[in-house]
């Protein structure tokens, strides 16, 4: 019921009592500190979880002979908690040791071994070591066929896992299969709402958030909360998850209102449920923040990145894979006000902390070194933005499938490099590369397909071929109007760029059209003073200064300097661009 702090009571009290009837090593007692330990751990005080778990697992070692399978159960629950962590060396290590006391202990098909290859192999997903995460989930699922019924709940988890290591891999259509075939056995072996159930519901929409089909994304995840609702407490922190999951899928969508009362929904069930330094509150804070900066309201996602960073300090190592990706966020957050010194340093200290806490070709470390390139990038440092993005691409290329999603992002990213740099035939190669691999793993319609699309059309606008141009922008129009809502921020950006290939051909009216369909866009979808608007009025100026209409022109470049000033620093590039642009207006008068 994540009532634990009512557990915590009684187990205690039960403590208590046994300390005083039983020997000081009786087993019972063993089972009490395991027990206190196990709620520990699900509050996230992972340090007395540890602390209550050792303190069994030695009253067990006196109590019982050295290979008895409650000694694994013990070194399995140090394990778990070394996980939840993030120290997954320490993790691994418990983990082997209750295999190996479970291989002399138990015949070779105990279920009790599934579920040990099970632990051992969540712990490798984590590490981005894939393919030794599927060779022990599918070990343990090859047990569970021999040891169980074939609509057992537990083949059920195995299929469930699988399906997620899939979905990291970016092999969404092996995950989706996955999930289904574990959603069919729960289906015949649980009844119609139990928890199991939700899950399954839950994991198969995030599969189609990961593929950007966000309306049958939010059909499943609503169908999890729907059975949660009926068969939990109101306040239960799986609740808080679900509320959350939905929360990312509005905030895909660019529905950041609906996204903001999702997770405000979540973070008011946590901040009943769980203690008040929990990960999960973390979480909340963390992703009202991303809503926040795709709102432009820097100052309040940078607040909320940092009180989430705090509790994380609290809550766990100082090494953690967490801690990691809080100082990328409040990087991320940086590099979008154009304050790339501090993003730099946020990001370089995201991957000081992944080096420590992670193998060297983990996912995670190409995240870091590609971010740093972005930023780089931003700066028009091209030679050092080159170098962290191949250092990128390189660990992608041995961490994951050859055609993963990640790989395209990194060509995607190394593309635009060279476009900035002018070098347009490097650019289109690396950018087709990205696209080629999107088509193959992404649906015909996600939005990352439109991103490449608008990204070949930027080149082919700067090398003046203005028809293959407007055909990408086009069709990657042509996406976003599937798969994004009618006033998505995407659509504004799209319009944009159209309109400025026609301002580039001198067809100023079509221009215009387009520009100040752009700006509709952002003036429903944008709170009043995001960059974004500057960026439409001021574009909208340049094409009436190109009319001759100077006077109309300037009142845009004066609306566009005014935001500017008002929601970016005062070193940003974009707020030199306006004020160059109203003064070169003014030396015509």
């Amino acid at each position: 019921m994540g009532e634990y702090s009512k557990a915590l009571s009684s187990y205690e009290r039960s403590l208590e009592i046994l300390k005083i009837a039983l020997p000081l090593n009786h087993f019972d007692l063993a089972t009490s500190y395991n027990n206190i330990g196990m709620v520990y751990s699900h509050m996230g005080e992972y340090s007395k979880a540890l602390s209550s778990l050792e303190r069994s697992l030695e009253t067990s070692k006196i109590a019982l002979p050295p290979n008895h399978p409650d000694l694994a159960t013990s070194y399995n629950n140090i394990g778990m908690v070394y996980y939840n962590m993030g120290e997954y060396s320490k993790a691994l290590s418990s983990l082997e040791r209750s295999l190996e006391i479970q291989k002399i202990a138990l015949p070779p098909n105990h279920p009790d071994l599934a579920q040990s290859y099970n632990n051992i192999a969540s712990v490798y997903d984590n590490m981005g070591e894939y393919s030794n995460a599927l060779s022990s989930y599918e070990r343990s699922l090859e047990i569970r066929k021999i040891a169980l019924p074939p609509n057992h709940p537990d083949l059920a988890t195995s299929y469930n896992n699988i399906g997620g290591v899939y979905d990291n891999m970016g092999e969404h259509s092996k995950a989706l299969s996955s999930y289904e075939r574990s959603l069919e056995i729960r289906k015949i072996a649980l009844p119609p709402n139990h928890p199991d159930l939700a899950t399954s519901y839950n994991n198969i929409g995030m599969v189609y958030y990961h593929m950007g089909e966000y309306s049958k994304a939010l059909s499943s995840l609503e169908r999890s909360l729907e059975i949660l609702k009926l068969v939990l407490p109101p306040n239960h922190p799986d609740c808080a998850q679900s509320h959350n999951n939905i929360g990312m899928v509005y905030s895909h969508m660019g529905e950041y209102s609906k996204a903001l009362s999702s997770y405000e929904r979540s973070f008011e069930i946590r901040k009943i449920a769980l203690p008040p330094n929990h990960p999960d509150c973390a979480q909340s804070y963390n992703n009202m923040a991303i809503v926040y900066s795709h709102m432009g309201e820097y100052s309040k996602a940078l607040s909320s990145y940092e009180r989430s960073l705090e509790i994380l300090k609290i809550a766990l190592p100082p090494n953690h894979p967490s801690l990691a990706a809080s100082y990328n966020n409040i990087a991320s957050v940086y590099d979008d006000m154009g304050e790339y010194s501090k993003a730099l340093s946020s990001y370089e200290r995201s991957l000081e902390t992944s080096k420590i806490a992670l193998p060297p070709n983990h996912p995670d470390l190409a995240t870091s070194y590609n971010n740093i390139g972005g930023v780089y990038d931003n700066m028009g440092e091209y030679s050092k933005a080159l170098s962290s993005l191949e250092r990128s691409l390189e660990i992608r290329k041995i961490a994951l499938p050859p055609n993963h999603p990640d790989l395209a992002t990194s060509y995607n990213n190394i593309g635009m490099v060279y476009y900035h740099m002018g070098e347009y035939s490097k650019a289109l190669s690396s950018l087709e590369r990205s696209l080629e691999i999107r088509k193959i793993v992404l649906p015909p319609n996600h939005p990352d397909l439109a991103t490449s699309y608008y990204n070949i059309a930027m080149v082919y606008d700067n090398m003046g071929e203005y028809s293959k141009a407007l055909s990408s922008y086009e069709r990657s129009l042509g996406i976003i109007k599937i798969v994004l809502p009618p006033n998505h921020p995407s659509l504004a950006t799209s319009y944009n760029n159209i309109a400025m290939v026609y301002s580039h051909m001198g067809e100023y009216s079509k221009a215009l059209s387009s520009y100040e369909r752009s700006l509709e866009i952002r003036k429903i979808a944008l709170p009043p003073n995001h960059p974004d608007l500057a960026t439409s009025y001021n574009n909208i100026g340049m094409v009436y200064y190109h009319m001759g209409e100077y006077s109309k022109a300037l009142s845009f470049y004066e609306r566009s300097l005014e935001i500017l000033r008002k929601s970016v620093s005062s070193t940003d590039p974009h707020l030199a661009v306006v004020k160059r642009n109203i003064e070169n207006l003014r030396n015509r008068f």
